[in-house]
């Protein structure tokens, strides 16, 4: 940072806009700060919307899993058929305004380090913030999963990531490996199947799919074995991972059909598709990695918050090593209701903070 560059004050950062970020906003702004003075809420993105205005179009409402609204405002009445992108970006675009949330975009935020004073400097493409308190809401899909193989670099075909998926029209005639045993690996399949010339499933262990409604207990255990992992300092899990795959109409029409038929995972990928240690091959013209994501903390280097392990240990939402920092949308908050208490507990604990600064100064 050049030395003669401003920098602005303010009590609390804000980085991240989707659900985590608009949450803690929300509960910030109704404890009686103000956005721009009080706070500010950075947002890489564009436009309103978080993730979720990057979903691939047949994506529909009716097809989200577990969408919770934002405190204070309830997404009601969105057509189950319109695309999720849609939906929800304009839901949250309609929360921005109508909390008056102040949304700085687009601001790329490069590093959070130490500063002078107790403070912590976040370095961005729009300048430097120096603040008392840091709420990161940086989610994970900008950090997409590729594991890597044998022979990757010599595939012929296309591959990647669902992160990058277009939508199932543009694998018609085509033979499509899917890796992953996650809820995106398998509507992928659901919905290539239809229009692909051939369609194979791995995935690294065997898929486990749940049946009957997933009550508030399950919900609470499935919760407490990710927050086990982030207690210890181990990257987390998403609770997806541990809850297991909801057995729908549609899954068991695509077990029914073969569609769903999982292969265990292949050893290798070749010029032309993929190998097993066994011999077996299976010709392919893409791979889509459905593989999941990590969470987007490359920011936060500086601050040396990661443990041996590799992920930050927390408790609540704040990071054991340094009090300042919460992580929202991080571990056991990354559900849309998760993400909401997350968002109202780390407001709580900031304002205990800055409340014993007024008291000490």
């Amino acid at each position: 940072m050049n030395d003669i560059e401003a920098v602005a004050d303010v009590a609390v950062v804000v980085i991240g806009a989707g659900q985590a970020g608009l949450s803690s906003a929300f509960h910030l702004r109704r404890t009686g700060l103000e956005p721009d003075r009080d706070f500010i809420v950075l947002d890489h993105s564009p436009g309103p919307g978080g993730a979720w205005r990057f979903r691939w179009p047949s994506l529909t409402y009716g097809k989200v899993n577990g969408m919770h609204s934002l405190p204070g405002m309830e997404l009601t009445g969105a057509d189950p058929q319109r695309p999720s992108s849609e939906v929800i970006t304009e839901y949250f675009d309609r929360y921005e305004r109508t909390f008056d949330l102040r949304v700085r975009r687009p601001v790329d935020v490069r590093a959070v380090r130490e500063g002078p004073g107790g403070r912590l400097l976040v370095e961005t493409s729009a300048g430097t913030w120096s603040t008392r308190a840091l709420i990161n809401a940086t989610g994970t899909w900008n950090r997409p999963f590729w594991p890597r193989y044998p022979g990757q670099e010599t595939f012929r075909g296309r591959q990647l990531h669902t992160a990058q998926y277009p939508g199932p029209q543009e694998f018609a005639g085509q033979r499509v490996v899917v890796v992953g045993g996650g809820i995106s690996g398998v509507q992928h399949l659901l919905e290539i199947a239809r229009y692909a010339a051939s369609t194979t499933w791995v995935t690294r262990r065997p898929p486990v799919f749940r049946e009957g409604p997933f009550d508030e207990g399950a919900g609470r255990a499935a919760v407490a074995l990710v927050e086990e992992r982030v207690r210890q300092g181990l990257p987390p899990k998403s609770v997806v991972s541990v809850t297991g795959l909801p057995l729908n109409d549609a899954v068991r029409q695509g077990l029914a059909d073969g569609v769903l038929d999982r292969q265990p995972m292949f050893d290798r990928i070749t010029p032309d598709g993929v190998e097993w240690r066994d011999g077996r091959q299976v010709t392919a013209d893409v791979i889509l990695w459905a593989t999941g994501f990590r969470a987007a903390i490359d920011h936060l280097a500086p601050l040396r918050l990661r443990e041996p392990g590799g992920g930050i240990r927390v408790e609540g939402t704040r990071a054991v090593a340094d009090p300042r920092v919460h992580l929202v949308g991080y571990g056991p908050s990354a559900s849309t209701i998760g993400a909401n208490r997350a968002g109202r507990a780390a407001v709580r604990d900031i304002r205990r903070l800055l409340s014993e600064e007024r008291v000490a100064a």
